[in-house]
């Protein structure tokens, strides 16, 4: 087992107990699950209008006319994204001073993110993947709630200046594809998203930062550590979208920048509705802003976003957790086999 350093960036906080905090914490989660079930169903009726009259003979031909050159590149573009994933627990290792050999790290992130892509529930379900892995360290579940969390913030971080950029360079071509929003507002968006990389990045430079979660303390990276973060978050936002973009059918007339934009806003919705891999919610969003293009090959390229970025991945993350797991076993059973030292006895 190798050693780890003993300051913890993730420490014991006395946390609240005020009844009318409590009261009030419940009362938001309430409003938040209500909303995000809201947001799920009024997905689903879209979706469902959107696919209704799609030809299943077409649908079937969009979906297999997709070129071996496609299909690689997107395989590609899968394994660049999930490999800048396992950067994301590194630089949390490094933050929390966890000493952890790469392999281990690079199985704890793949397996947690593919299965908590597909399942849904990603503080639940790679959260629980992780500490599987990472407890075989000697690793405390509350250091892994830690990771966790600064995982988080560098997803958002690469999304928010992802999004500021493709908003502010191509806000009139995602304009002319989404309803109700013109270019000035676009600028706006993404000026903010740009704000709040900026304004988070002069934040965290001062001085040491820390948040209380849960009753929890967990210091936030510095500004390198950040700013590797958003770097490491942008690149893999671009990876993630890149694969959806080059299975779409060639016809189209969409620059990588606009579609990105597209793209993290169909991410977000499907966040925000806590749907398994946004199910539903990404898809009627992406249907919605393309709808200017035929639904089939859109739908097509959609089905096998999904078999490349989150079946194939879950299927193999499943195979390396039962192939963690026996050979877990084996070694455990090893050991107990193993005849204990006898000192032979003096007369």
């Amino acid at each position: 087992m190798n050693h780890m350093r003993s300051n913890s960036a993730f420490q014991d906080a006395t946390p609240s107990e005020e009844p009318h905090k409590s009261r009030r914490h419940g009362r938001f989660a309430w409003i938040g699950t209500a909303a995000s079930l809201l947001l799920f169903g009024i997905s689903l009726v879209v979706l469902w209008h959107i696919v209704s009259d799609v030809d299943s003979a077409e649908l079937k031909s969009a979906f297999t006319a997709a070129s071996l050159r496609q299909i690689g590149l997107a395989i590609l573009l899968t394994a660049i994204s999930y490999s800048l994933l396992t950067c994301y627990d590194a630089l949390a290792l490094r933050q929390l001073k966890l000493e952890v050999p790469y392999r281990t790290t690079a199985l704890a992130s793949f397996t947690s993110y593919a299965v908590s892509f597909t399942l849904g529930f990603p503080l639940l379900t790679a959260g629980t993947v992780r500490y599987w892995i990472y407890s075989s360290r000697g690793i405390k579940p509350g250091r892994v709630a830690s990771l966790t969390v600064i995982a988080g913030v560098t997803f958002w971080l690469g999304m928010a200046l992802v999004l500021g950029w493709s908003m502010i360079s191509r806000a009139d071509e995602v304009a002319s594809l989404v309803y109700y929003t013109s270019i000035k507002l676009n600028q706006l968006i993404g000026l903010i998203a740009v704000l709040l990389v900026v304004g988070y990045l002069a934040w965290v430079s001062l001085k040491r930062r820390s948040v209380r979660i849960q009753g929890w303390r967990l210091e936030l990276p510095g500004f390198r550590l950040s700013a590797a973060q958003l770097l490491i978050g942008a690149a893999d936002v671009c990876a993630g979208a890149g694969v959806l973009f080059v299975l779409l059918p060639g016809t189209h007339n969409l620059s990588f920048e606009t579609f990105l934009a597209i793209y993290i806003f169909a991410v977000m919705l499907g966040v925000a509705s806590h749907a398994p891999g946004g199910l539903g919610v990404f898809e009627a969003t992406i249907l919605l802003a393309l709808s200017s293009y035929p639904r089939e090959p859109i739908l097509g390229a959609l089905l096998l976003y999904r078999l490349c970025y989150y079946l194939i991945p879950f299927v193999l993350a499943l195979a390396f957790l039962g192939a963690y797991e026996i050979l877990n076993r084996i070694g455990a059973t090893r050991q107990s086999l193993e005849p204990d030292d006898i000192e032979p006895s003096s007369d």
